[in-house]
């Protein structure tokens, strides 16, 4: 989301960049309309113009784009450190209790139980993290190893089922044929569980995450995850896949997150010769991810 001043400087730099070329076409028609008879110097005036203008332009593109990274940056830091620092601030608190206070062993289990939960969600986005890092430096051979799809689908399952906390049937796998692909089993894990998690973190209170796997024209293996969430506007459907990226409004202020998820599937598929995408008919409809990787041979 673009705070004001950022939206304030991006309007600036437009309106000076469409300043810019309407005060270079109104000098060059008025040189047109007084020297019209010289051609060489008629079309070597174009040449610069045309040059000018497109200097302008790609001034004004960088500009705007630079400024919207940033952004996207200093989101992503504060969404990284309100991940790291809530689980530790809860953890010290559950410990201290523990440390200053008599507590019966019901509770004391408790405690535990949830300051595990804190480790994992803190162990989580550090791994993120660490795994986008190794991601974007990765260029050589990966060290492929034979996966069943539908056991790492139905782990990821059980995992956010624990994670977090969900109803029994609120998270359904119907699995098509058997099919396996070759790839990094720790990427290809982590791909899935990044687009379950997202699924359930979106549907609120309500999960209701349908996970489908299906072959697709005899070479790759699909896997659809299916939520009755907010929806994804149509606009932001490839944007959501970019590195650090959250469609902006509200729901993105509300449910955390790094902005990193989407972009590892995207990376995870794409080093692996398959592609994800996203599906989603707007606002309040729900969406679809879609996960495809070759078959192994």
């Amino acid at each position: 989301m673009v705070v004001p001043g950022r939206k304030k400087s991006i309007a600036f730099f437009i309106a000076l960049g469409i300043g810019l070329i309407s005060v270079i076409l109104l000098l060059y028609i008025g040189w047109v309309l007084l020297n019209w008879r010289t051609g060489i110097q008629l079309f070597l005036g174009a040449l610069l113009l045309i040059m000018l203008i497109c200097g302008v332009v790609l001034n004004t593109v960088f500009l705007v784009r630079e400024i919207r990274r940033n952004e996207q940056h200093d989101a992503f830091i504060n969404a990284v450190t309100h991940e790291l620092k809530t689980p530790v601030a809860s953890i010290r608190l559950y410990l201290e209790t523990l440390q200053t206070r008599s507590v019966d062993e019901a509770k004391r289990s408790e405690f535990y139980r949830i300051m595990l939960d804190d480790s994992d969600r803190l162990l989580g986005t550090i791994e993120q993290i660490l795994r986008t890092g190794r991601i974007g430096a990765a260029r050589g051979p990966l060290n492929l190893t034979r996966i069943d799809v539908g056991e790492v689908v139905e782990t990821c399952i059980a995992r956010a089922r624990n994670l977090y906390h969900a109803p029994a049937g609120s998270i359904r796998f119907q699995s098509g044929p058997p099919a396996a692909v070759l790839g990094d089993p720790d990427e290809v894990k982590a791909a899935v569980s990044n687009l379950i998690d997202n699924a359930v973190k979106y549907s609120g209170s309500d999960v209701n995450v349908t996970v489908e796997t299906a072959i697709v024209d005899g070479k790759y293996v699909s896997v659809r995850i299916r939520d009755q969430g907010p929806g994804i506007p149509k606009p932001e459907l490839k944007q959501i896949f970019k590195r650090f990226y959250r469609v902006p409004g509200q729901l993105a202020t509300r449910i955390k997150g790094t902005g990193l998820g989407l972009y590892i599937v995207r990376s995870v598929a794409k080093r692996h010769g398959g592609r994800a995408w996203a599906e989603s008919e707007g606002p309040g409809r729900g969406s679809t991810f879609v996960l495809e990787l070759p078959i192994a041979k």
